[in-house]
C-alpha cells in the first residue's frame, strides 16, 4: 500500500486558505496577480491603504521583477501578508 504524504510548502492550513482566497482575484485566470487584483483582495478583506499595501506588497515578493505576483511567489505574498498584517481568512 502506497502512503500519499502531501508536499509541504511550508504554509500552515490557514496560509493554504488564504492563498486559494487570494487565486480567487486572479480575474483572467493566467496564473498572475496584477497589483489591481490585489489591492481588490486586499480591499475585500478590510484593510485599509489597500492600493498602498497592494503596491508594498507586490515590490516584497515579486522576485523576477515582472510585475505579477505569480505562482512561484505565491507563497510568499500568503507568508508577507500574514506576517506583516495578520491576514487570515
Amino acid at each position: 500500500m502506497t502512503l500519499w504524504i502531501p508536499r509541504s510548502n511550508g504554509l500552515t492550513p490557514a496560509e493554504e486558505q488564504l492563498k486559494c482566497y487570494l487565486k480567487r482575484y486572479d480575474a483572467d485566470r493566467d496564473g498572475k496577480l496584477r497589483w489591481r487584483e490585489l489591492k481588490t483582495a486586499f480591499h475585500s478583506l478590510g484593510l485599509h491603504l489597500s492600493c498602498v499595501r497592494a503596491a508594498r506588497a507586490l515590490r516584497h515578493v515579486d522576485v523576477d521583477g515582472d510585475g505579477y505576483v505569480g505562482q512561484e511567489e505565491m507563497d510568499e505574498l500568503v507568508k508577507y501578508a500574514t506576517t506583516k498584517w495578520g491576514l487570515s481568512t
